[in-house]
């Protein structure tokens, strides 16, 4: 499953490091959150000094993790003293598939001369880093943090199995994804060996939603049409103000995607970027014998062929209908290839 090349100068870096910045991709979700607080105890173990951080604060639900509270975000007031200002022997990026996924957290100016380890799991990798781990046969960042333990020598129990089985969970859907292979439930098997509660993360991460995200569904779902075997449901940043939520992952495109018709799923949502432009982000799901991968690669986005996104400058009534069509043609392409991962 591990490159030991790789493994072997990741531990070199490690070795040689002391001050070491962690970050993973914008918009967090679990495997994000699971692998840069998995990380983080990894390197505390090894007596390292990592500094945790995020562009955007992460879910609350993920609030029971332990040192959740030591992640710093990019609105926190000690942001510029303890990331910017700071020097760091190392950067390790996690779950982020391009270089603009970590967000600004990461200045160039300031890191750029500071080596970087990408430990990604995505297929759509851009390979950004100094040195480049990616593994598309691991289905979620977490399990390659596990094997990185290993490599180590380090057991996968407390704090760090609690982490790290949570981004598995979250990136299977509770090992229901096509990629759910012996060797995540091999590695699911050790993190619950070594203390980590199966039922309790799922209870507190999967099997919960807050009203509000409820609400959203509610404003956003007569939205949604289907056609040629794509379904689709278009909004605005707006509606995600109006209940109090930042536009992000709403699970809706997994929903949709459930359709008995549907091949492929798209939630279009019309918001500003960082810099004030109107801009459309793509949220697309597939089931197994597509890939929305390709897709949203193409548009500038990335992902896994089962799940994947992207964010296009325009308008929503131009970009939306153009997409749909190009999900429509995919489609028709794909639906005489074998089953492909997620």
């Amino acid at each position: 499953m591990s490159d030991p090349t790789l493994l072997t100068a990741i531990q070199e870096s490690i070795n040689g490091a002391n001050h070491i910045l962690c970050l993973a991709h914008v918009a967090p979700d679990g495997d994000a959150v699971g692998s840069l607080l998995g990380l983080g105890w990894l390197l505390r173990g090894l007596g390292k000094q990592p500094t945790l951080a995020l562009q955007d604060a992460p879910p609350k639900e993920y609030g029971f993790l332990p040192a959740f509270d030591a992640i710093i975000t990019s609105q926190a007031p000690n942001y510029p003293s303890d990331v910017q200002g700071r020097a760091f022997d190392l950067v390790i990026c996690t779950d982020s598939s391009s270089p603009d996924r970590m967000g600004s957290v990461y200045n160039p100016q300031v890191h750029g001369s500071v080596p970087l380890i990408l430990i990604d799991h995505h297929v759509t990798n851009t390979r950004f880093g100094a040195i480049n781990w990616v593994a598309p046969e691991c289905a979620a960042a977490c399990q390659m943090v596990a094997y990185l333990a290993d490599a180590f020598g380090m057991s996968l129990t407390g704090e760090m199995a609690e982490c790290l089985l949570t981004g598995l969970v979250t990136d299977t859907l509770c090992f229901r994804t096509s990629n759910t292979t012996p060797e995540v439930l091999a590695v699911a098997q050790r993190l619950m060996q070594g203390g980590a509660n199966l039922a309790t993360i799922t209870q507190r991460t999967v099997n919960r939603q807050p009203f509000a995200m409820i609400k959203l569904w509610s404003l956003i779902l007569p939205t949604v049409a289907l056609e040629d075997g794509v379904i689709w449901a278009v909004t605005d940043q707006e509606v995600f103000e109006q209940v109090g939520l930042p536009v992000g992952d709403t699970g809706l495109s997994s929903f949709m995607v459930t359709a008995d018709e549907a091949a492929m799923s798209a939630l279009f949502v019309q918001k500003l970027n960082g810099e004030g432009l109107r801009c459309v982000e793509c949220s697309f799901r597939a089931k197994p014998g597509y890939n929305v991968a390709t897709l949203a690669l193409s548009l500038g986005g990335g992902g896994h062929p089962a799940a994947s996104g992207c964010t296009v400058l325009g308008e929503i009534t131009e970009i939306a209908p153009k997409v749909i069509n190009l999900m429509k043609a995919a489609r028709v392409q794909q639906q005489s290839l074998p089953a492909q991962g997620s």
